[in-house]
């Protein structure tokens, strides 16, 4: 009898370990880890977005939003399953080397060139992003960059490159190393000039003394893509769960949110969709 009942504790135990298992490796194929950049998440975007997802889908989303470049850092080292990410020309090459799949076009805005509203390098109303970075150099304003290789801040040394300036070193020229909301907060605090994701610059344009002097130049478009990672360079990538939250972001539904994300408050939408249905 005494061996039949250890027999029986033995087997529900048993069973017991392979239900939590299971119930262990069904949390974790829910887990989604979504890198994304910093714009996204300090507009209120993703506040928006995210709850609708995982009520819509029973995914857990995961975020890390950070620069661009350390969101494609992420997937490179397969420590992100889908990327929503604004830097053109580093997502063609993470695409190239086969870290990512399905790269879709999920929204846009623009940058602006924003500053103190006496604007001492005299840059307000200039058509050309690149001219008015010239004149801050000439003027030895001093000028706040990100230096964090996101999307803004790899936008901004392109900029510079146009422009002829190096600003590196130059007494005038100082990085941050942070997010655009840290940066706009000591550009402001700093009186100086910065380049910022106009969705980022008008959720925060009530708690920092920062105009916008430069826009509408055509070299300061700012596209965001979903990329998925690739499974195929790392199996235990959530190749389910990117792609429901990929597909997500291009729905009628998602893309109806974005079109009108901000229009309340700002009396203009944060971001544009552009998802092709």
């Amino acid at each position: 009898m005494a061996g039949t009942v250890r027999r029986a504790c033995a087997a529900f135990s048993a069973a017991l370990v392979v239900t939590i298992l299971a119930a262990s490796l069904a949390a974790e194929e829910r887990n989604v880890i979504f890198a994304t950049t910093t714009s996204t998440q300090d507009t209120g975007l993703l506040d928006a977005l995210v709850p609708i997802f995982q009520k819509k889908t029973g995914y857990f989303l995961k975020v890390i939003a950070v620069g661009s470049g350390q969101a494609m850092a992420l997937g490179e080292r397969g420590e992100a399953d889908v990327l929503l990410v604004h830097s053109p020309e580093a997502e063609k090459r993470f695409m190239d080397r086969g870290f990512g799949i399905r790269r879709r076009v999920v929204m846009h805005n623009d940058f602006v060139l924003v500053g103190p509203e006496s604007d001492p390098a005299g840059i307000r109303g200039m058509k050309s992003a690149s001219w008015a970075f010239k004149a801050i150099a000439a003027a030895g304003v001093l000028f706040v960059g990100r230096g964090d290789n996101s999307g803004t801040d790899v936008k901004e040394k392109k900029l510079w490159r146009i422009a002829g300036v190096s600003p590196e070193g130059q007494k005038w020229y100082q990085q941050t190393g942070l997010g655009m909301g840290h940066t706009l907060r000591v550009t402001s605090e700093k009186s100086a000039y910065t380049l910022s994701d106009r969705s980022t610059y008008l959720s925060m344009k009530r708690v920092v003394d920062l105009a916008i002097l430069v826009e509408g130049d055509p070299d300061l478009m700012n596209v965001y893509h979903v990329i998925q990672v690739n499974p195929a360079k790392w199996p235990k990538v959530n190749a389910k769960g990117a792609q429901a939250f990929a597909d997500f972001l291009v729905s009628k539904g998602a893309q109806e949110l974005i079109a009108n994300f901000g229009r309340e408050r700002f009396g203009t939408p944060l971001f544009f969709p552009n998802a092709v249905r």
